[in-house]
């Protein structure tokens, strides 16, 4: 029997990582696709590096897009790709653009060329609801981004809609709530304080700086989210939907149970730097799950305080591995 074959976009991130696994899991042949790259890290997929296939391509480039379809002929793809990193986007918002937002353009009519009954997962985000009109945010909830990386998302997602409706396509936006987990990199808020508690722990630094400790954001497991997304390709229609825990806590309360879990006091340790402030905040997001739950039959198995424990202890076994502390 044929495995059936996806591609996926960003698979050397975080949550393409996660995705990589749980299609293998489910007998896909996985198509990775990488920029060609100096910089590109394979840290988080070297454990099944041998069982994906890599290959170069360029949301900034859709002759490459086009390519790899017509090469692979998968049948699903799922486009995590993007310029990420909110704070990021303020210092490069017209690249944050191309990527974020046009790049989704470009795989997407790469899909309508070569084959459209392909079916198209986008990233979209929680970040598109920005200053929030509602409590807790739905699919129905309008967006009012407050970042370039929230208006390049919206973009992302409305482009989708747009695709699906006018050409009848399979094409899908999971609005992920905030996902973390030891793959996070450590230029993201969760992994900054939980890589700056094993090093306070283990004698390697003295002081954490942070922005606004009293932002709330809707936290889940990064692993328990992607088979969200895998789950939205196998409906007997397409849709968008969002995907949260339903429960909110401030960057705060996440420092106090990280630096807790090693015996700290987090406000001996955490100073507050104007640097980390955004430009225009985003205070509160809370997802509503329920339709995910309804029609997905998904919820999430990883409890908020079981992440931030995850998140401590792996980033000490990882210093003690690099510094050599037993």
């Amino acid at each position: 029997m044929t495995k059936k074959v996806a591609l996926v976009t960003g698979i050397t991130g975080q949550d393409g990582s996660y995705l990589a696994e749980h299609l293998l899991a489910q007998g896909y042949r996985i198509v990775g696709m990488v920029r060609r790259s100096s910089t590109v890290n394979f840290e988080r997929i070297k454990h099944i590096q041998d069982d994906i296939e890599l290959v170069t391509g360029d949301l900034l480039d859709e002759v490459s897009l086009i390519n790899l379809l017509q090469t692979y002929r998968p049948s699903e793809v799922y486009n995590l790709a993007a310029q990420s990193f909110v704070q990021t986007s303020w210092a490069q918002p017209v690249f944050t653009g191309e990527a974020t937002a046009l790049g989704v353009t470009r795989i997407l009519d790469a899909v309508r060329t070569v084959d459209p009954s392909i079916r198209f997962y986008q990233a979209s985000s929680s970040e598109m609801f920005g200053k929030v009109v509602e409590v807790p945010q739905t699919e129905n909830t309008p967006f009012y981004p407050r970042s370039p990386y929230g208006v390049a998302k919206v973009y992302g997602h409305w482009i989708t809609v747009n695709y699906r409706e006018s050409y009848n396509m399979f094409a899908c936006s999971g609005i992920l709530f905030n996902h973390e987990s030891p793959r996070r990199g450590r230029e993201f808020v969760t992994r900054k304080i939980t890589d700056a508690v094993a090093r306070i722990k283990l004698g390697l630094a003295t002081e954490l700086r942070l922005g606004n400790l009293e932002a709330q954001r809707d936290w889940g497991f990064a692993g328990d989210y992607v088979k969200a997304m895998y789950l939205m390709l196998q409906q007997d229609q397409p849709d968008d939907f969002v995907v949260s825990t339903g429960e909110t806590h401030s960057v705060r309360r996440f420092c106090e149970i990280a630096f807790g879990h090693v015996g700290l006091n987090y406000a001996d340790y955490v100073k507050l730097d104007e640097r980390f402030m955004r430009p225009a905040e985003v205070d509160l997001l809370i997802g509503d799950p329920a339709k995910a739950k309804r029609v997905l039959g998904w919820q999430p198995e990883t409890p908020f305080e079981q992440l931030v424990t995850m998140m401590v202890e792996a980033d000490l076994e990882l210093l003690k591995h690099e510094y050599r502390i037993s």
